[in-house]
């Protein structure tokens, strides 16, 4: 095992960077008891709540390539063979980027791609593929020397692969200038950043970077009633939510089984990318800024959510792939003016050309599907009854600032 030299240009942005890398978690929430690869298959409740399997009718995310920067993605399990492009070890420890320390960034890779094979985690995007770029969390830099600036390199080398969508279910506290700066040079590039928003909502609740910069989609999460997880971080810096109690993920970095706690927030980021990669594929001419704006327009909401505010529990709601694909919800808008920040930037992606994009008619209020009558089972896309949308609003009012009508992350 061999560490980078840092040189010249390194050294300069040493001492700003130690803290953020000092800081990096990752990891499950709660995680508890072990699960068998058919047992665990059977628990990803969300797939059901999200009708996936009309989703798929039209859309499996065939064609789109989503960057996995995490803890390394192990091509080998069933359900990720054929999944998985080359990627880079930017961690630089023991091993590269096949080489999975902690068992994490096979899970949210396995919950994009995974294609059930042998047991293993059904991908919301079964038919989208990987580039995983691996990086160190707290642990691996408390054991082995690292390369200090994995991660801002890693945000660099996704935006400039052949991947339009970038994962990163990672977090620190520390806000870092030069990794804001690869936010920013990704955006640019025309591609679409998800992070994790962070665990700590039922503890110190301190804003997660990458999550918190303004070019990034922060993503929170909720439990299969449409309530906000407990421990989801939230504030003014949350754009969107997604499930993320009770799904399995593997327990360690033998891989040989799975664990049947709270996947967090990060497992929610890793189910936002995915629907982002359904919408992407059915409209490949789309840029970043369209698929976004379709994802936050036809998000899940209460009824007394007021129009133009978000919350700061679920941002602008809870995603609804199908929402869009199956009834034409959202409409793409400015393909280079981006939704988290309203300027003009990211109009044209390296994996498409928005100068050919023709926005797609979406299906105006008057014409959507009524709500199901309270009680029903039904589904609305989103990942829980449809009937829980209606109380969503009064679940997440916990107290002041819960929704804003302007956010204050979009000039930061």
């Amino acid at each position: 095992m061999t560490a980078r030299t840092i040189d010249g240009r390194r050294l300069q942005r040493a001492l700003g960077t130690v803290a953020a890398v000092a800081a990096l978690t990752s990891g499950f929430v709660g995680a508890a008891p072990a699960a068998l690869g058919a047992d665990a298959q059977s628990k990803q409740w969300y797939l059901d709540a999200m009708n996936a399997q009309e989703i798929w009718k039209t859309s499996t995310g065939k064609g789109i390539t989503v960057a996995v920067i995490d803890t390394g993605v192990d091509p080998s399990r069933p359900s990720l063979k054929g999944q998985v492009l080359k990627g880079e070890d930017l961690a630089e420890a023991e091993g590269d980027e096949t080489d999975d320390y902690s068992g994490h960034g096979t899970t949210m890779a396995e919950l994009i791609v995974g294609t059930g094979a042998g047991g293993g985690l059904k991908g919301l995007a079964p038919s989208a593929k990987v580039i995983p770029y691996r990086i160190s969390n707290t642990e691996l830099q408390n054991n082995e020397k690292v390369n200090a600036f994995d991660q801002e390199e890693a945000i660099r080398a996704a935006a400039d692969s052949e991947a339009r969508i970038i994962n990163i279910s990672f977090g620190s506290e520390y806000y870092n200038s030069s990794i804001r700066e690869a936010a920013k040079y990704a955006q640019s590039k025309g591609k679409l950043l998800f992070s994790s928003s962070g665990n700590l909502g039922d503890k110190s609740n301190k804003p997660s970077y990458p999550a918190a910069y303004p070019e990034a989609v922060a993503v929170g999460a909720t439990d299969r009633n449409g309530a906000v997880a407990a421990y989801s971080t939230h504030g003014d810096f949350v754009d969107i939510a997604a499930p993320g109690n009770k799904i399995p993920g593997y327990c360690d970095e033998s891989l040989t089984r799975y664990c049947d706690g709270d996947g967090g927030t990060s497992s929610a980021s890793a189910i936002a990318a995915a629907s982002a990669a359904l919408i992407w594929s059915v409209h490949p001419e789309w840029t970043a800024n369209q698929v976004l704006r379709v994802m936050f327009e036809s998000a899940g909401r209460g009824e007394d959510w007021k129009e133009g505010t978000v919350s700061n529990y679920l941002g602008h709601g809870i995603v609804r792939p199908g929402a869009h694909i199956n009834r034409g919800l959202g409409k793409p808008g400015d393909p280079g003016l981006s939704p988290l920040t309203n300027t003009k930037v990211g109009g044209r992606s390296s994996g498409g050309d928005s100068s050919s994009a023709s926005p797609a008619p979406a299906a105006p209020a008057s014409s959507q599907a009524p709500a199901d009558k309270p009680g029903s089972d039904a589904s609305d896309d989103s990942g829980l009854p449809r009937w829980v949308i209606g109380v969503i609003a009064a679940a997440v009012v916990v107290g002041g600032g819960a929704f804003a009508a302007v956010r204050k992350r979009g000039n930061a």
